[in-house]
């Protein structure tokens, strides 16, 4: 039975005893025959893939082989690595030219021609479906463009080195790609690398192209940089036998209508023209050595700010003489006074004086004027004399005159209205030193005032101002500080002139008596232009900026001018008081609290009944006060403020009679007022609060209230001093322990403490 089992067993499974060599033999005899049929039957091999395939061959290259030219002499142009890149776009070109690689490569050859550059090669490429590309290689770099046939728009740019300037080279480049009826063109022309300023072609560093090739000059930031302009055009670049002349007309992207504008073309509400620069009339620009001097849109603001806070700084101006000014309308603002018998206007430039008339004609418009000529420069009250201005004054005012000058030949104000001092050029060194400002001074009556435009505003962010951009201008006040015959300076600013930055200017006076004009009231101001100024034909007011109030805001100089003068070294005296001491404590009076006062009052009484009078007040110290506590700083700061002209005024009423209050004040303004100490303000402060119940005592060592500020170490006050001049209202009335006043002690002040300097 067990026998019968096994046997269906191997039967039914089919196994059978194998050796396991044989059997791998087998298998990798199989493999090695199938690979072979594999390799027989399988496609021919492909050579090897290359790693990078074939170069198309290029576009063939024109080539233009050209000889060096016969006057190229490598020594002669300036090689550093510097140049000039010009961008233009245009469009508006008809399609077809800007789809003809012929015509485009002939409009290129002849750009570079017509620029006087150098060609070497160039390569064009008609593309697909539409445009052309080329590049053309320069001795002096490189010119290209890209063409869009359908939008009628070329782009192109020109790189150079070398000093030959690119902006004449625009209107080449509209001339002969600018094919079509509506031709729009932007353009930009920008300094590239690294441009030493000092490599100048002439020995005395004037007159030289490289006085425009500066990329932070006005010119080019303001004309050649900026491409997204709607007009850009060159009126004027020349060269006369002082100085480069530029004159632009520009219109800016979003510059929007004017009033003007807004007339003339009869704008209505809603309108969409006043929100665009579709119709706005183009600002005339006007440079010096890529410096701007004016421009037509602001040179009423510039030069009335310029002239009439110093005109009116003096009482009566008759003889005016300017320096520089060669636009005229420094001599347009002069005359416009009614005071002014003559006028000496000194000028290097005579070309500059025609090519402005030309061409800023309204710079020198005097027609509107009653009395005056059509042209300012013709009216008989004007002596143009073209000459240099020192060599002019020296030789009449100088130390080597040949004889001393006449009364009559003595200016009550001189206006110097030329390059403002930073610029470092020639001109502006000379017109500054100290032996032609000397002069200037010399040339002055004994009330004279001098008037400089002194260039861009200083920021609070300026450093010390000898060094630097405001080193040339700190020169300028050094050596006018050091002059005997200057007695007061003030600076101030205004930034409606024009330029980018607010513009300053200073007046320079030979008596302090100029100090009570300068710092006139706004009513005062305006009487005097109703009073001194000329009627007009048009009958609109001849002075369209200047007035009253805006001469108030000159009155009080930005604080960046006071910051940097108190970075001088040594930091002046003063500039230790420009604020109050917030670790010091005030000690003020209360009518309304006499608990919590800290002051008690006591009077001396003489007399009886309706005869009884005060003879005296006293003020004791109800607490400790600590040395530099501020008195009654409140009170005296409500101190009134009286012009001497005022106070003459209410002498002259108690002459009337039965005015016993007028005559009661006058007598208490005796008492109790003490002058400015700003010299030559003839204003008197009257302290009208507690604080003149003070008493007064003649020994200083027994006082114990003083002034906040005391007296100057040098015994007078500086010339120049933003400090002062910004702060004297402050320093004429605050007052201050002098010492410890302990409880008890009576306050006492010193009878002459406002009569120090």
């Amino acid at each position: 039975m067990v026998a019968e089992a096994n046997h269906r067993h191997h039967d039914d499974t089919a196994r059978y005893a194998v050796d396991i060599r044989v059997f791998v033999s087998v298998i990798v005899i199989a493999m090695a025959i199938s690979f072979g049929i594999g390799v027989g039957l399988g496609p021919t091999a492909s050579p090897p893939i290359a790693a990078v395939p074939a170069a198309t061959p290029l576009p063939p290259v024109t080539s233009v082989q050209v000889a060096q030219p016969n006057d190229f002499d490598p020594d002669e142009d300036l090689h550093e690595p510097a140049g000039q890149h010009l961008l233009v776009d245009i469009k508006g070109i008809e399609g077809d030219f800007l789809d003809s690689e012929e015509r485009l490569a002939k409009a290129m050859v002849d750009t570079v021609s017509a620029a006087g550059l150098t060609m070497l090669s160039y390569h064009c490429h008609k593309l697909i479906p539409k445009g052309v590309s080329c590049v053309g290689v320069l001795l002096e770099s490189h010119i290209s463009f890209h063409t869009w046939p359908d939008e009628g728009v070329i782009t192109l740019d020109l790189f150079t080195c070398g000093s030959k300037p690119l902006i004449p080279v625009v209107s080449t480049i509209k001339e002969l790609f600018g094919i079509g009826l509506n031709i729009e063109m932007q353009w930009s022309h920008e300094l590239r690398g690294f441009r030493n300023k000092n490599n100048l072609k002439n020995d005395d560093k004037s007159n030289d192209n490289y006085a425009a090739l500066d990329h932070n000059s006005d010119l080019s930031q303001m004309i050649w940089s900026p491409i997204d302009c709607p007009l850009k055009e060159q009126i004027v670049s020349t060269l006369t036998k002082v100085q480069r002349v530029d004159i632009w007309d520009l219109v800016g992207l979003e510059e929007t209508p004017s009033h003007q504008d807004a007339i003339k073309h009869n704008l209505q509400p809603g309108d969409p023209r006043w929100t665009t620069s579709e119709i706005v009339s183009p600002t005339r620009y006007f440079f010096l050595d890529g410096v701007l001097q004016s421009s037509s849109g602001s040179h009423h603001e510039y030069h009335e700010s310029l002239v009439h806070p110093g005109m009116f700084s003096h009482a009566d101006p008759k003889r005016v003489a300017i320096v520089g000014g060669a636009e005229g309308a420094t001599l347009r603002e002069v005359l416009k006074h009614k005071t002014v018998e003559k006028v000496v206007m000194v000028e290097i430039d005579d070309e500059l004086i025609e090519i402005v008339k030309t061409h800023l004609p309204m710079m020198s418009d005097c027609s509107d004027l009653i009395g005056r000529a059509a042209n300012c420069f013709d009216d008989p009250l004007t002596n143009l004399v073209v000459e240099d201005a020192k060599g002019w004054f020296m030789q009449r005012y100088g130390p080597g005159a040949l004889k001393p000058a006449s009364e009559e030949e003595l200016f009550d104000v001189v206006i110097v209205d030329a390059i403002e001092p930073q610029t470092g050029s020639p001109i502006s060194k000379d017109l500054y030193d100290t032996e032609h400002l000397e002069s200037i001074l010399k040339s002055l009556t004994d009330d004279g005032i001098m008037i400089i435009q002194i260039g861009r505003a200083p920021t609070i962010l300026d450093p010390r101002p000898d060094i630097g951009y405001n080193a040339p201008r700190e020169a300028l006040f050094k050596n006018l500080e050091a002059l005997d015959e200057v007695e007061a300076m003030f600076v101030y600013e205004d930034p409606h002139c024009g330029f980018n930055e607010p513009r300053a200017f200073m007046v320079v006076c030979k008596s302090s008596a100029c100090r009570r004009l300068f710092y006139a009231t706004s009513d005062e101001i305006d009487y005097e232009i109703y009073a001194r100024i000329l009627r007009t034909h048009s009958k609109a007011r001849a002075l369209s900026y200047f007035d009253g109030v805006t001469h108030l805001g000159y009155q009080v100089a930005p604080k960046a001018w006071e910051t940097l003068y108190c970075r001088r070294e040594p930091t002046p005296f003063e500039c230790s008081y420009r604020h109050l001491d917030f670790k010091k404590r005030i000690f003020e009076y209360d009518f309304e609290n006499e608990e919590k006062n800290p002051f008690e009052i006591k009077a001396d009484w003489e007399g009886e009944g309706e005869s009884k009078k005060i003879t005296a007040t006293h003020v004791y110290a109800k607490v400790d006060i600590p040395a530099g506590s501020y008195i009654m700083p409140e009170h005296l700061a409500s101190s009134l403020t009286l012009s001497q002209k005022a106070i003459d005024n209410l002498r002259d009423n108690i002459g009337y009679g039965g005015v016993a209050v007028i005559e009661d004040f006058v007598a208490f303004v005796d008492e109790f007022g003490h002058d400015s100490m700003a010299e030559g303000t003839n204003r008197t402060l009257v302290e009208v609060g507690a604080s003149y119940l003070i008493r007064t005592v003649k020994n200083k060592d027994e006082a114990n209230i003083g002034r906040w500020i005391p007296a100057h170490p040098d015994g007078r006050r500086p010339k120049y001093s933003p400090v002062y001049e910004r702060h004297r209202l402050s320093f004429d009335v605050f007052a201050v322990a002098t010492k410890d006043i302990p409880k008890g002690a009576e306050l006492l002040k010193y009878e002459y403490m406002w009569d120090e300097p």
